[in-house]
């Protein structure tokens, strides 16, 4: 079966970009055992943080990315990996659940996408008035929230550069 689907192009945006200080936020984080408050800052402190904006938890993208990731195990790279989307900390828990090869990942819980309004990558989903989640991105960042690499999807649906993003963490 062929899912049939339009792709759109995205409004062309001013988002983060590599070589600006990205947003620090504090969202819940959620594991596989918990959630709790957590600060990306201090996420950094230790390592670098490959922060990946996803759409909601559920949707055929999130999916097709995270088993993406998976599939290469980005999590044995010495850089600390984390989803981001709308989805509340319930759901993000059903999917890492669902997924159950997911578990080594945590998600941050960003319900009103304000943290994608801050890296300016808001995607107001089509037909659906007053909903939006963040487009897909990803961003690599140093201890001091410095933006060493990034990709933001320019059309809907779009997956990121994976080759590229690995030859950055081979790099790290």
């Amino acid at each position: 079966m062929e899912l049939e689907f339009d792709v759109i192009e995205l409004e062309e945006t001013d988002h983060v970009a590599a070589g600006d200080t990205a947003p620090d936020f504090t969202r819940p984080l959620v594991n596989h055992e918990y959630w709790e408050d957590a600060a990306l800052s201090d996420l950094a402190e230790d390592d670098p943080v490959l922060l990946v904006f996803h759409p909601m938890d559920g949707d055929f993208p999130a999916t097709y990315i995270w088993q993406e990731i998976r599939d290469r195990e980005w999590s044995d790279y010495d850089a600390e990996l984390v989803g981001l989307s709308i989805s509340t900390p319930y759901e993000h828990k059903t999917f890492m659940r669902d997924w159950m090869e997911f578990e080594q990942f945590q998600f941050f819980s960003d319900p009103a996408n304000g943290v994608a309004e801050e890296y300016n990558i808001v995607n107001d989903l089509d037909g659906m008035a007053g909903i939006e989640e963040p487009r897909p991105a990803v961003y690599l960042l140093d201890s001091d929230l410095t933006v060493e690499w990034a990709w933001v999807a320019e059309e809907w649906p779009d997956f990121p550069p994976y080759d590229a993003i690995e030859a950055e963490l081979d790099d790290l």
